[in-house]
């Protein structure tokens, strides 16, 4: 159920385009036929699969502070943490290019309709924003990571999607001159981002309850706490 949570959180509630905005350079120059938005957005889940997790492991083993440790108890004191965006980077350019080969191989047509956006998943924000936000959960597991990488790629994929095939449909309509092109691409962004955020509802009353309790248990055992002083203090007088 945790990882449950965790999965469907990525997608919709913490969705790296509509609720941090992160990627929109891709978002908004691919999403104009829906076969290109597809390709990308299956480069984007792998991508984000393979190097969340990776960098969970750099930062867990050798970034964070104290990580070396393993090494010996003379390395227990070293910090690389200022090393954060250099390897992180590093990690998605190796994945990226990895992708990059992977496609030209196996579907040259896809490679040269996705063009120079393929490479630039390298410096997509939302693919480093993916490893960043691992970081600050502080996962306790390399799977949470995982899924949080999985999770935030389909959420990715299903953005690109669902403005994709919105935008096929809608050279067919009749938009206002001034809206045409990004304005009512924008504008259908904001709307799909209320609904997308319209989940958090469902899948944030849990955190509400359980964080309830929490207090409730803190309270009762400073009452308790409290109570037991007062007794010591009593029978002393």
């Amino acid at each position: 159920m945790e990882y449950l949570e965790l999965f469907l959180k990525a997608i919709f509630i913490d969705n790296m385009v509509f609720a941090f905005f992160l990627g929109m350079c891709s978002y908004l120059a691919v999403s104009k036929k829906v076969s290109t938005a597809v390709g990308l957005g299956a480069a984007v889940i792998f991508v984000l699969a393979i190097t969340v997790p990776l960098n969970f492991l750099l930062d867990k083993y050798i970034l964070r502070e104290g990580a070396l440790i393993w090494l010996g108890p003379e390395y227990a004191d070293y910090d690389l943490s200022f090393l954060t965006f250099i390897l992180f980077i590093a990690t998605i350019a190796t994945m990226v290019q990895l992708v990059e080969i992977i496609v030209e191989k196996f579907s040259p047509s896809l490679y040269n309709s996705l063009g120079i956006f393929l490479p630039l998943i390298a410096v997509n924000c939302a693919i480093l924003g993916g490893s960043l936000f691992m970081q600050q959960k502080e996962f306790p597991a390399i799977s949470h990571a995982a899924v949080y990488g999985i999770g935030s790629g389909i959420g990715w994929f299903l953005a690109i999607l669902a403005i994709a095939a919105i935008r096929e449909k809608i050279r067919y309509s009749n938009v206002p001159a001034p809206l045409r092109g990004l304005g009512i691409t924008f504008i259908l962004t904001g709307l799909m981002a209320i609904g997308f955020m319209s989940f958090g509802g469902m899948l944030t009353g849990g955190d509400e309850e359980e964080s309830k309790k929490q207090e409730t248990v803190q309270i009762e055992e400073k009452t308790a706490k409290e109570v037991a002083e007062n007794t010591n203090v009593s029978t002393l007088k």
